[in-house]
C-alpha cells in the first residue's frame, strides 16, 4: 500500500518537458476555442456541436495541468515550479471563463436552440447544460467589463485565497514547547488524553495570533469582491448568486434550515450528555467536541483503516470496494500530515483517466477512518459520473457532498450493528460527532458568513469583530451545549472554505449532502441490495439537472421541511440514545 499519492500519471514531475509544453500550448488552445465561438457559421446546429466537442477536448487537455499544480501545492505549499505555474494557469482560467461567457451569449441568441439541441444526438445528451449556458447569459458581467474584472480578480481575491492557503500550510503551533504542524495539532483533538486535547486546543488558538491580521484582510477582501461580482452579474446578493450556481432554490434552503433549527435542542442535549460523561458541568468545552469516549480510545493504522473500509463497502457495493482497493494500492491517497501540507481533506477527480486523488491528514482516530470513507465517496461519485458526457459531470455543491456523507452513514451504521453496549456508545459518539458538525457547526458557519458578507456594505470587520461574530454564531447554533468560556473564536481562520473565490457559502452544501444522504440510506435499509444500482445511477446524474428535479427522481421532495425533519430527526434519535446510555 502507498501512503503518498502518485502524480506521475499526469506528468513525470514538475520539470517534465511535457508539462512545460502543455502549459505553453494552453493559451493557444483557448484562443482557438474563442475563435470558433466567434466565427460566422451558416449552420448553427453544426457550429454548436463543433464548440461542444472542442470544449470537451480542451477540458481533457487541461485536467492534468491543473491536477498536477493543485495537488503538488496541496502537499508542498512552497514548491517553486508549481508555484510559478499558478500564474499562467490562473490566466488560462480567466480566458476560459471569457470563452464560456461568449458561448453562453451565443446560445442565448439562438431563437431555435431547443430544436437545435433536440435535432442532434450529441447535443441532446448534453441538453441540460446547454440550456443552462443560455440561461446564464442573463447573469453575466458586461462584456466590456468582463476582461478587466477577471484580470483584477487574479491579483485580488484569487491571490488572497492563495495567500491564505500558504499561511495555513506553513503555520506551526507551539505544542508543549515544540513547533508542530498545525494539521498535526488539530488532529490531537481526537486524542484519548484530555490533557493532550486541551493543550493542543490552547496551542492552536495561540498560533492564530501570528496570522490573524493577514487572514482577516484576506477574508474581508474576498467577501467584498463577492459582493461586487454578484452586483455586476445582476444578482440580489451573494447568497442569491450562490443558490443560482448551486441549482438550488431559496425555498429548499429555508426548508432545510427550518428543520435544523427545530432540532437544535435535541442536538444540544447530546453535547450536554457528552460533557456530563467527560466530567464537565457547564456544557462541552470546544476542545472536547471530538473527544473519544468508551472504547474509541483505540487508534487505527492506515492498514487497519483500509481493511475496515474494504470489508464494510465490499458488503454494500463490491464495485466501490474494488475502487477503494485500487485507491490504496495505486497511490491515489496522500495520507499523513507534514510541514508544508495544507490541513483538512479533499478529493479531486480526473474524468479522462477515470481516477481521483485524495488528500487526508490521517493521525489514526476513528474520525480519520470516517474521513477516508468520506473522500473515497467523492471518488466513487467521480467514477459514476464518467458514465455521462464530460459537460454533464459538474455537480452542484449540495449534491457533490452526498456520496461522501452517505459513505460515512454506511460505515457508522455497519459498525454499530454488531457492537456491544460499550462499543455502541463509542460508535454513537463517533456518528454524532460527525453529524453534529454537518448540521450544528455548519449552521454556525452559514450564520457567520452571512454576517460577514452583509457587513461589507458598511466596513471590513476587524479581527476582534470577526472573533465576536464567530462566537455569536456558535452561540446561535450550539447554545448551552458548549461551554461559553471555551469556544473557538478563530474558526473563521481555521476553515479554508470561507476563502474560496469560486464557491461562497461553501457550508450549507455539507448540511444538504449529509441530510440527503441519510434519506437515501433510509431507502437502502428498506430496499436492500435492490437500491444499490438505483443509487449508482443517481450519482451518475448529479450534473444533469436541478437539485429539486434530481432528488424528486428518487421520490424525495426537498422543497418542504417534512423530508428534512425526518432526516435530522434520525440524528436527534441517535442523540437521545446516547443520552440514555450515558444515564
Amino acid at each position: 500500500m502507498k501512503t503518498n499519492w502518485d502524480l506521475s500519471v499526469f506528468y513525470k514531475g514538475m520539470d517534465d518537458p511535457a508539462f512545460a509544453a502543455d502549459l505553453q500550448a494552453l493559451p493557444g488552445r483557448i484562443d482557438a476555442l474563442t475563435a470558433l465561438i466567434d466565427a460566422p457559421q451558416a449552420d448553427d446546429g453544426k457550429k454548436v456541436r463543433e464548440i461542444v466537442e472542442e470544449l470537451e477536448r480542451l477540458s481533457v487537455f487541461c485536467e492534468p495541468l491543473y491536477m498536477m499544480v493543485m495537488l503538488t501545492l496541496s502537499t508542498d505549499a512552497q514548491q517553486p515550479q508549481a508555484d510559478a505555474a499558478q500564474t499562467p494557469l490562473n490566466r488560462a482560467s480567466m480566458a476560459m471563463a471569457q470563452a464560456e461567457s461568449r458561448f453562453s451569449r451565443y446560445l442565448a441568441s439562438l431563437p431555435d436552440l431547443d430544436a437545435i439541441i433536440e435535432g442532434d444526438e450529441v447535443l441532446r445528451a448534453r441538453g441540460f447544460v446547454l440550456r443552462e449556458y443560455a440561461q446564464k447569459a442573463r447573469h453575466q458581467i458586461d462584456p466590456v467589463l468582463e476582461g478587466p474584472v477577471l484580470k483584477m480578480q487574479l491579483s485580488g481575491g484569487k491571490a488572497l485565497s492563495e495567500l491564505r492557503g500558504k499561511l495555513e500550510a506553513t503555520l506551526t503551533a507551539c505544542y508543549r514547547g515544540e513547533e508542530t504542524p498545525l494539521a498535526t495539532v488539530r488532529g490531537m483533538a481526537y486524542d484519548a488524553d484530555a490533557c493532550v486535547r486541551r493543550d493542543a486546543y490552547e496551542a492552536e488558538i495561540a498560533c492564530y495570533k501570528k496570522v490573524e491580521l493577514p487572514m482577516s484582510v484576506c477574508l474581508n477582501s474576498i467577501k467584498a469582491e463577492a459582493c461586487t461580482i454578484a452586483g455586476l452579474k445582476g444578482y440580489k446578493d451573494v447568497l442569491d448568486m450562490t443558490l443560482s450556481e448551486s441549482r438550488l432554490t431559496k425555498q429548499t434552503l429555508d426548508a432545510m434550515w427550518t428543520a435544523i433549527r427545530e432540532a437544535l435542542p435535541d442536538l444540544r442535549a447530546y453535547f450536554k450528555a457528552k460533557a456530563k460523561l467527560l466530567g464537565h458541568k457547564n456544557g462541552l468545552p470546544f476542545y472536547d467536541l471530538f473527544a473519544p469516549v468508551g472504547e474509541s480510545t483505540r487508534t487505527y493504522t492506515i492498514e487497519e483503516a483500509r481493511d475496515i473500509l474494504l470489508d464494510v463497502f465490499g458488503r454494500f457495493c463490491p464495485e466501490m470496494a474494488q475502487m477503494m482497493e485500487t485507491a490504496f494500492d495505486e497511490g491515489w491517497i496522500d495520507v499523513y500530515p507534514k510541514v508544508g501540507k495544507r490541513g483538512g481533506a479533499f478529493c479531486a477527480g480526473c474524468y479522462d483517466k477515470n481516477i481521483s486523488r485524495v488528500m487526508t491528514n490521517f493521525t489514526g482516530s476513528l474520525s480519520d477512518v470516517s474521513t477516508l470513507a468520506h473522500e473515497l465517496g467523492h471518488a466513487f461519485n467521480n467514477r459514476m459520473m464518467t458514465r455521462m458526457p464530460l459537460l454533464m459531470t459538474e455537480p452542484p455543491m449540495p449534491l457533490a457532498e452526498t456520496a461522501s456523507t452517505f459513505n460515512e452513514t454506511v460505515l457508522s451504521a455497519q459498525m454499530r450493528k454488531t457492537a456491544s453496549r460499550e462499543e455502541e456508545l463509542m460508535l454513537l459518539d463517533a456518528s454524532l460527532t460527525e453529524n453534529t458538525q454537518v448540521v450544528v457547526d455548519i449552521y454556525s458557519r452559514f450564520l457567520f458568513e452571512q454576517k460577514v458578507v452583509d457587513a461589507q456594505a458598511d466596513h471590513a470587520l476587524s479581527v476582534e469583530e470577526l472573533k465576536q461574530t464567530m462566537l455569536w454564531a456558535q452561540e446561535m447554533s450550539y447554545g448551552d451545549g458548549l461551554d461559553p468560556e471555551v469556544r473557538h473564536p478563530y474558526m473563521w481562520a481555521c476553515k479554508s472554505h470561507y476563502y474560496s473565490t469560486g464557491r461562497h457559502f461553501y457550508n450549507f452544501p455539507y448540511a444538504f449532502g449529509g441530510l440527503f444522504a441519510r434519506g437515501l440510506y433510509a431507502r437502502y435499509e428498506q430496499e436492500g441490495e435492490a437500491f444499490v444500482p438505483v443509487y449508482c445511477d443517481l450519482l451518475s446524474r448529479f450534473g444533469s439537472d436541478t437539485i429539486e428535479n434530481i432528488t424528486a427522481s428518487v421520490g424525495i421532495d426537498v422543497t418542504t421541511p417534512d423530508f428534512w425533519r425526518q432526516a435530522v430527526g434520525s440524528i436527534a434519535e441517535e442523540a437521545r440514545r446516547f443520552a440514555q446510555l450515558v444515564g
